[in-house]
């Protein structure tokens, strides 16, 4: 039990991570399709 549950803590850190990006991501293009819209400059 102790190992399935050292083994489900270490391969929950790749999915948050890879969530968190993905988030990142979204927000990004999001942002970009925006700026786009209203012709304006992303920074």
């Amino acid at each position: 039990m102790q190992t399935f549950i050292l083994a489900l803590y270490v391969l929950i850190w790749p999915l948050a991570s890879l969530a968190i990006f993905a988030i990142i991501g979204f927000a990004t293009v999001k942002d970009i399709r925006v700026a786009r819209r209203e012709k304006r400059e992303l920074v």
